[in-house]
């Protein structure tokens, strides 16, 4: 069978998409940074506002938290030692070059221009490995459904890192569809592998996308792949920089946050509770999250029909195989943070666009071609319909929470040192501009010893604990600045 060529109307209706997702992703784009998962954000764009301040030097990385809470270990200088800081680079030059915006908004729109890498590839490999009707809905659920378009635009590594992966499986893609040789398979090697390095530094649990590379390695070579050079080159070239990356920031403990938990366990109130394959995992991952939240419910039947349709679409399953492996292997972070289902979206919006396609192939089995489409319309309307009513809490955030940062910021220097009593969130610190601690982690006169000069508190035994000892700056029925 002959593959389809990108042809004007691909081009046309890609450039419609597109718009469409561009119209959805500025939604509140000028937000303060105090919505959903914020504290996530907060940290992130920290590393880049102090790359703003200070200059960028992409191996010492730092952000606002000077705490143990995270590490353990007391952090005076704030390293961030997560992820490299690509994206966080990124956003910090286009800051400092075009100040045209705010931080903020030049990280979302960074977010948002990855996003559209991500649908562009989506389409392309759906017209290829299926047809154009599974392209349009494929890549048009990424570009409407509120889930992914939230995630889409937040100041999060996730989306960059799956653009990464997504631009070198497309090269590769090119590189085994064209069975090339000489120089230009090298170039698309070579292009495809700096790629995924490049990711798995911005986001190393993008490592499961390998599959559908190695799917690609078997499409070219069949099982002879095995013997080829260019096969463990390629990994060489991936998987080094990863390596010399958590190698060396093993010289900082302090900015490594603790994360065993990520796989088996999740933070409830009463502590870390073990969900390693309980059945409460399997209802809130497959059910809550990605059947009711992320699909809006009806649409999960283009996704379960795109994963039995029977056609060529083995790139796909791998893309399946990857995400199933990827929830299952990071059970606890995924459970605890829908951040971490960023990495999911593309197999699910090619699932659906697979689903659609089998759909209109099947026409003939339906009263006529106008009840298909019918069919299609509805699915998609009640699923982006009852989504849109579990996301849209996601754009809130607290006008309280923005007050009190403003009142920390003006009755504080920047150079000064504070304390949040926020259990370990660092929105109020990144809000207010300052750097510190997100929790009262030591006694307040060790913290005043520490370097530390305000402590923010709304717990009322901490403030009736500290009024005999420290001077009150501010206070309201809310909340108390202690001077330390």
């Amino acid at each position: 069978m002959k593959l389809r060529v990108f042809s004007k109307k691909d081009f046309l209706f890609l450039f419609f998409i597109l718009a469409i997702a561009l119209v959805f992703r500025l939604y509140k784009i000028n937000s303060p940074l105090a919505d959903f998962h914020s504290w996530r954000q907060a940290d992130t764009a920290a590393v880049a506002r102090n790359y703003v301040k200070n200059g960028i030097d992409l191996f010492h990385p730092i952000y606002d938290d000077l705490s143990n809470v995270q590490s353990g270990i007391d952090n005076p200088h704030g390293y961030r030692m997560v992820e490299f800081p690509i994206y966080n680079a990124i956003v910090a030059v286009l800051d400092r070059s075009f100040p045209v915006f705010s931080l903020e908004v030049w990280g979302r729109l960074t977010t948002i221009f990855f996003s559209m890498v991500i649908i562009s590839v989506i389409y392309f490999l759906l017209l290829k490995e299926s047809g154009q009707i599974s392209a349009i809905f494929g890549s048009l659920t990424y570009a409407i459904f509120p889930f992914f378009v939230f995630f889409s635009r937040v100041i999060l590594p996730e989306t960059t890192a799956l653009a990464f992966s997504m631009i070198s499986i497309f090269f590769f893609y090119l590189d085994a569809d064209h069975k090339a040789k000489g120089f230009k398979s090298v170039i698309y090697n070579l292009t495809s592998s700096l790629f995924f390095a490049g990711a798995l530094l911005i986001k190393p649990t993008i490592i499961f996308y390998v599959i559908p590379i190695i799917f690609l390695f078997y499409k070219k070579y069949k099982l002879s792949f095995l013997k080829k050079i260019n096969f463990y080159l390629y990994f060489l070239i991936v998987f080094i920089p990863l390596f010399f990356w958590r190698l060396y920031i093993k010289n900082f403990p302090e900015g490594i946050p603790y994360s065993d938990w990520l796989f088996t366990s999740v933070n409830t109130s009463q502590g870390l509770k073990n969900i390693l394959f309980r059945p409460s995992f399997f209802r809130w991952i497959f059910f809550e999250r990605i059947n009711n939240i992320i699909l809006g419910g009806y649409l999960t039947l283009l996704f379960v029909l795109g994963t039995i349709a029977k056609q060529k679409k083995y790139l796909s399953i791998s893309f399946l195989i990857a995400t199933l492996i990827y929830i299952l292997v990071f059970q606890g972070g995924n459970l605890q943070h829908e951040y971490y289902q960023t990495l999911i979206l593309p197999t699910l919006a090619i699932m659906v666009g697979l689903g659609a396609s089998f759909v209109f192939d099947h026409k003939k089995d339906f009263i006529s071609p106008i009840f298909t489409g019918a069919l299609i319309f509805l699915l998609f309307s009640f699923s982006l319909y009852f989504s849109y009513f579990k996301v849209a809490d996601y754009y809130l955030y607290s006008q309280e929470l923005v007050q009190e940062a403003n009142i920390i910021n003006s009755l504080t220097n920047p150079e000064d040192i504070i304390v949040t009593d926020r259990t370990g969130d660092t929105t109020l610190l990144y809000l207010s501009n300052r750097r510190g601690a997100p929790s009262i982690f030591k006694d307040p006169l060790e913290l005043k010893k520490l370097g530390y000069r305000y402590l923010f508190t709304s717990n009322n035994g901490e403030i009736g604990i500290m009024k005999p000892y420290f001077k009150i700056v501010f206070e309201n029925e809310k909340f108390v600045l202690f001077k330390l």
